[in-house]
């Protein structure tokens, strides 16, 4: 997972540097969302109820029919952060474990501009 988590770290620290030099307020918390997809249901499931766990706020699964007629299941973990580079780290590296372990795939996160 070592190669995996370097590169969330790069796209966190890239994706903070943007918020921030486009005027986003780094006084405030940013409500952040933390996306994670499977065609497998009862993982997906899984991997909600220990994000909740983890104390973050797990939204109801969505389904979405791909191109190809296949199915994929997605939810968002949400909580709110400032943006600082340490705790979205530490907050990938929770996520990436809860990921791993019920095999589905950790999509990254996003935020909403605060003014």
């Amino acid at each position: 997972m070592s190669a995996e988590i370097n590169e969330w770290y790069e796209f966190n620290q890239e994706t903070i540097e943007a918020l921030l030099n486009d005027g986003s307020n780094a006084e405030l918390p940013h409500s952040i969302e933390y996306h994670f997809a499977s065609d497998n249901f009862d993982q997906l499931e899984k991997a909600a109820v220990d994000a909740f766990k983890a104390g973050f706020e797990v939204g109801d699964a969505e389904e979405l029919v791909l191109d190809d007629g296949g199915t994929l299941f997605c939810f968002d973990a949400v909580i709110e952060r400032p943006l600082e580079l340490d705790v979205i780290n530490k907050d990938t590296v929770t996520l990436l474990a809860i990921a791993d372990k019920h095999k589905v795939h950790y999509d990254g996160w996003g935020t909403y501009f605060v003014e």
